[in-house]
């Protein structure tokens, strides 16, 4: 009814002259409060991208660490396996915050080549298992850290940036334990370059001697 006296008034004034026709009836007929656009638009394309791409790499990296805390052979894959779930689950939070801020959509599932991975794991167990979760996490990391460095220098908004900036200590940090457990366990490193086994070290970077091709640097 309020509506109705509302239109009845504008119209009224617009026949007088008082207010343009058009503008009467927007007037009466937006909602009060309704945003002239979506939050969304602040994001740029990179911004949009880098969070729904980093959302998939923490959803693949929980996933393919609790196999490794259910599956892995040596303490090491277990204990990094752990700490991986943890980590990730962590970061996923600010993540989903900003992305829900923005009203930007998520995806709900890991890329085809990221379930390929967990499919793989699934099948194999004992020292296969830590070779083969060790190698692909040695990749992922590193594909993660690259999402990572993009957005710090491609990104535009803040709150984007400021998850890749929390992400980066984290993904290098991961990094290099994989480095060191890889070392441990005479994984071959990504990229042909190979470690000796090392039995003593369990974490931080490897032992001046060891041959490891240096771990990507995130600034």
């Amino acid at each position: 009814m309020l509506v109705v006296k509302r239109l009845g008034v504008l119209v009224s004034m617009a026949v007088l002259g008082l207010v343009p026709a058009g503008a009467a009836y927007s007037a009466a007929a937006a909602p009060s409060g309704t945003p002239s656009a979506t939050p969304s638009a602040s994001l740029s394309a990179q911004d949009r991208q880098f969070l729904q791409s980093i959302h998939q790499v923490n959803l693949a990296e929980i996933a393919t660490g609790n196999l490794a805390k259910q599956k892995g052979a040596s303490q090491e894959v277990k204990d990094l396996g752990g700490r991986f779930v943890t980590d990730h689950t962590q970061l996923d939070q600010k993540v989903q915050s900003v992305a829900s801020a923005a009203h930007l959509t998520l995806p709900n599932k890991v890329t085809s080549e990221q379930q390929a991975v967990i499919n793989q794991l699934q099948n194999v167990t004992g020292a296969d298992f830590d070779t083969q979760w060790v190698t692909a996490q040695l990749t992922a990391h590193t594909q993660a850290m690259q999402l990572v460095q993009a957005e710090l220098t491609q990104g535009s908004d803040p709150s984007a940036k400021q998850v890749a900036q929390q992400a980066a200590p984290v993904l290098q940090a991961h990094h290099n334990q994989l480095v060191a457990v890889a070392q441990s366990l005479g994984i071959p490193i990504p990229g042909g370059t190979t470690v000796a086994p090392s039995p003593g070290i369990s974490s931080g970077a490897p032992t001046p001697g060891g041959t490891v091709t240096p771990s990507p640097t995130i600034s």
